[in-house]
């Protein structure tokens, strides 16, 4: 059997992580046992659709490198790939149904429904479902009510006896009682599939072998298998994946942060890496490994390491992760990656020089503009910054420091990053003093903070000769003032 799966997104907005891994697991079984992946928008809610969706699912996935062997935009034996283009399929299939005794029209308004569910409610029904009102009419009377032009929804006929049951390759065997199943529509007033009905005959039609997705549709797949067996179709494969859990309580949720691919990407974290981790969200390789390319995962991806328990999504591992792809890359591409983020006019900077001292720093690229922005605005800065222990440094030594330092630095001729540093630390040695009790005041001076990319050498061949003694100066005087 020639494995055929399917990633089918609704398009309502952007692409939410879960949905990402649905699709990633879905891809890489496919490629795994050289099967044929299809993408296919359900779009039959069309209250909930947000134009330009599509584009984000098409954008997100290419973005990661997965493609598609079928899809809207690709074709295929087996369109149209978009269920609002496929409308003209489902009635009769639903009708087909119905003759055979397996589902029914249904002419309920939704006044009716709800003084009936309302009643039950005060009788105590803790669940009311459809109580098969419809299915009670004769062949005559629903007859007179089409002819009459009356509206009507296509209900499911589930059986007021017996199991449902299906087989999951992650959740074993599972039984549902059919007294617990409502009878589901199949076919709503206006024409369109509703959800579940349209997800039975596209993966029918579309000769789909094996259906990952997510557990929430656990509870509707006996109804599904029911569908199954009205038609006569053969069974797809079940895999049910396990949500992501912000903790052990919540679901994973936009309400609650950062939900979305494109957040993250947008906050400079690199798509590889995203997808990297959602692909351990889940699912493990069987071994210690944590760094995967696209065809490692392709190799070692395999639904037995797929877990029966929620994934907790850990942005701090996220951004540790992110972090050690970033230091991985070659300096071009980080200087690539990082150039939208510096604010650096052509030729103003020296961004060979940025990259590099930032590239071991940098977590997420969104994080570079705090950390440079003192080369663009000296920030207000209290006197106390001055004072390290570790360096053994304070307000005083800090004045004197300066004092000696700006007088040197005026007369270096050769602006370098090199000079600058020999300078400093030649200074330092002929004064007997440590290291960084003449370099932590200097930076102070020069970047208004304590903690920056780069020392005291770079962030002054950064400022340029000017900018430099300005800053120094203003820090002299600052201190002087004080004292």
């Amino acid at each position: 059997m020639k494995v055929r799966t399917r990633f089918a997104p609704s398009p309502t907005g952007h692409m939410h992580l879960g949905n990402l891994r649905s699709a990633l697991y879905t891809w890489l079984f496919a490629r795994k046992h050289k099967g044929t992946f299809i993408l296919r928008i359900e779009d039959t809610d069309q209250a909930r659709y947000v134009e330009g969706a599509v584009d984000v699912i098409y954008r997100t996935l290419r973005g990661i490198g997965m493609d598609w062997d079928e899809g809207p935009d690709v074709g295929g034996p087996c369109g149209p790939y978009v269920q609002s283009e496929r409308k003209d399929l489902y009635l009769p299939y639903a009708k087909q149904l119905v003759e055979a005794g397996r589902a029914y029209y249904c002419f309920c308004a939704h006044e009716e429904l709800d003084a009936r569910r309302a009643k039950a409610e005060a009788e105590g029904v803790v669940a009311w479902k459809y109580d098969k009102h419809c299915l009670r009419l004769s062949h005559e009377e629903v007859a007179a009510k089409l002819a009459a032009g009356e509206s009507y929804v296509i209900r499911q006929d589930v059986p007021t006896t017996g199991e449902a049951s299906f087989d999951d390759a992650i959740y074993g065997h599972i039984t549902a009682p059919c007294t617990e199943l409502d009878d589901m529509i199949l076919v709503k007033s206006d024409g369109m599939p509703t959800y579940n009905f349209a997800n039975v005959i596209d993966d029918h039609t579309m000769g789909i072998t094996h259906v990952m997705r997510g557990n929430e549709y656990l509870s509707s797949t006996p109804k599904y298998n029911l569908l199954y067996e009205a038609f006569g179709f053969p069974k797809p494969v079940y895999i049910h994946m396990t949500p992501i859990m912000r903790d052990a309580s919540h679901k994973l949720s936009k309400r609650d942060g950062d939900a979305y691919f494109e957040d993250y990407v947008k906050k400079g974290y690199l798509p590889e890496a995203i997808l990297n981790y959602v692909a351990l969200l889940g699912w493990n390789p069987g071994d210690d490994r944590e760094f995967f390319t696209l065809q490692e995962l392709i190799e070692a991806f395999d639904v037995s390491g797929m877990s029966k328990s929620p994934a907790i999504f850990d942005p701090q591992k996220l951004t540790w992760m992110n972090a050690e792809y970033i230091r991985k890359l070659s300096p071009e591409s980080f200087a690539a990656h990082a150039k939208p983020y510096l604010r650096v006019e052509s030729g103003e900077w020296r961004v060979e020089l940025l990259t590099a001292i930032l590239q071991p720093r940098v977590e997420y690229f969104s994080q570079i503009p705090a950390m440079i922005d003192f080369l663009f605005e000296l920030p207000d800065y209290d006197i106390e910054l001055f004072t390290n222990k570790k360096s053994k440094t304070n307000p005083e030594i800090s004045a004197e420091v300066l004092a000696f330092v700006i007088p040197a630095l005026e007369n270096l001729d050769d602006w370098t990053v090199t000079a600058i540093h020999d300078l400093l630390i030649g200074m330092a040695l002929e004064r007997e003093m440590k290291n960084g009790t003449l370099l932590w005041p200097v930076r102070i001076a020069l970047a208004g903070k304590p903690v920056t990319p780069g020392g005291a050498a770079e962030i002054a061949f950064l400022l340029g000769r000017e900018e430099s003694l300005l800053r120094l100066h203003f820090g002299l005087r600052k201190l002087m003032h004080n004292a």
